[in-house]
């Protein structure tokens, strides 16, 4: 089964390519500053954190006074949580969305969502690109040790696609699942350290974000890019673990489904 998957992939190769081009192209060909758009919003909000944040932040950064301690913290926070919610959300509407060519068109489904996966890392990498040139000319690029945000990059695409996928079939027949996404994001962050350090938190809070398995993945990308120190591979373990389940969980319901979704839409 899995040779066929792949040979599927690999046949619709054409496709695929050509569907993340025409994502990406559709995005931005009407306006007038086109892909810039895709670096001023995740600017724009750091900018406004570090602004309302900065001083009082700094302060509780651990062995980090630097002039640009906070922004290099809010930058390794908000762009992994950018890639997090794109993905999440195109995927939970994936379905929805290409209703049209599902119904029309004969091809590996799966090829949806590897072009949603894949443009969401492309933005991502985009972005990251410009975040890398701050920390080279601020003087505070991490050396080798950023290529252990591979494997934390992988654990976290695992992670969204298995949530993505299991909330993408639901939302196919309860439409209210799209909703419950946006506002479940919005707390999400809220409960995520990425703005705040979670030592200004009363203990009680703290207790509550064991349940929060973003918290892991966002605290390894810190300690890479702020403090330039490896992930605690040991506290990942859960949250890859949890990965792989939704990944097979979501797998199998895709399948399972997969021709009923047709029938809903």
């Amino acid at each position: 089964m899995l040779n066929n998957l792949l040979g599927g992939i690999f046949r619709y190769r054409s496709f695929i390519v050509d569907s993340i081009k025409r994502d990406f192209q559709s995005r931005y060909q009407s306006s007038f500053l086109g892909a810039i758009w895709l670096v001023l919003q995740p600017v724009a909000i750091i900018v406004v954190y570090t602004v309302i944040f900065a001083e009082f932040m700094c302060t509780r950064l651990v062995d980090m006074n630097g002039p640009f301690a906070y922004s290099i913290f809010l930058c390794s926070g908000i762009l992994p949580w950018g890639l997090f919610t794109e993905t999440l959300n195109n995927l939970v509407r994936v379905f929805i969305t290409n209703a049209n060519i599902l119904k029309k068109m004969s091809f590996p489904r799966i090829c949806l969502l590897i072009n949603i996966a894949c443009s969401a890392l492309i933005n991502f990498l985009i972005i990251f690109s410009i975040f890398m040139l701050f920390l080279v000319f601020s003087g505070n690029f991490p050396g080798w040790i950023i290529v252990q945000m591979i494997p934390v990059l992988v654990i976290q695409m695992i992670f969204t696609i298995g949530l993505g996928v299991i909330f993408g079939v639901m939302n196919v027949f309860v439409r209210d699942i799209e909703q419950f996404i946006n506002i479940l994001l919005q707390f999400w962050f809220w409960f995520t350290p990425i703005v705040y350090v979670s030592k200004t938190l009363p203990e009680m809070i703290r207790g509550f974000f064991k349940f929060n398995p973003m918290i892991n993945i966002i605290i390894s990308y810190q300690n890479i890019f702020l403090y330039h120190i490896s992930p605690d591979w040991k506290r990942l373990l859960p949250i890859t673990i949890i990965s792989l389940v939704l990944i097979i969980i979501g797998w199998r319901m895709f399948k399972k489904h997969s021709a009923d979704i047709v029938d809903e839409l």
